[in-house]
């Protein structure tokens, strides 16, 4: 089954960058949507991003379109997502999710995550 693990997160001052991973193991990531997803305390997990299983078509949340930018690497089962011009209201627990495709259904779990932080 497929399997994926973030990393990548930090604490970056406003106006900084990060980029963080979405490695798979299991199987090979090219059969899979994958979704970026972001949860800061005491709001609801919400989508960030998603990219369709050739790469050809992504898509993002209105509140970070200009400034992220969502890829993979299929040969390396590794999704990426370049965060840059970061904001404080960036601060959250960001997500990765395997989907059957970008508007459909989670195919995985929810890992762990990796936070992010971004303050001065």
């Amino acid at each position: 089954q497929l399997q994926l693990a973030e990393s990548g997160g930090g604490l970056v001052q406003p106006g900084g960058s990060l980029r963080l991973s979405c490695a798979a193991s299991g199987s090979t990531l090219d059969y899979y949507a994958i979704g970026w997803f972001r949860q800061a305390p005491g709001k609801e997990r919400e989508g960030v991003s998603c990219i369709n299983r050739s790469g050809g078509s992504t898509n993002y949340a209105d509140s970070v379109k200009g400034r992220f930018t969502i890829s993979r690497d299929n040969a390396k089962n590794t999704v990426y997502l370049q965060m840059n011009s970061l904001k404080p209201d960036d601060t959250a627990a960001y997500y990765c999710a395997g989907l059957y495709y970008c508007s459909g259904p989670r195919f995985t779990q929810w890992g762990q995550g990796t936070q992010v932080t971004v303050s001065s």
